[in-house]
């Protein structure tokens, strides 16, 4: 079992919910859109979380897509073509 870090800035030890991160990414990203809409904010979301999320998770499993897998709770299979598809492989 992997130990979890605090947030060095969250002195009570609590980490702030990833949702909390995501809401205040989203946000500033909309207001960075001064005004224009956006297409397909859902499909640009996803991938946006997606790329970061899949490098990190195999960083910290050495590569190894098989325990990425597992960890993230998707076949191999959907992470081997999600990496192709972002180019990462």
């Amino acid at each position: 079992m992997n130990a979890e870090r605090p947030d060095p800035s969250n002195r009570s030890g609590q980490r702030t919910p990833l949702r909390d991160h995501v809401a205040n990414s989203v946000r500033r990203y909309i207001g960075d859109l001064n005004g224009c809409g956006a297409d397909n904010l859902y499909e640009i979301a996803l991938r946006e979380l997606e790329i970061p999320l899949f490098v990190e998770v195999l960083n910290h499993c050495d590569g190894n897509q098989s325990r990425a897998a597992a960890m993230l709770g998707i076949h191999r299979a959907t992470l081997r073509k999600k990496l192709r598809d972002y180019g990462l492989n």
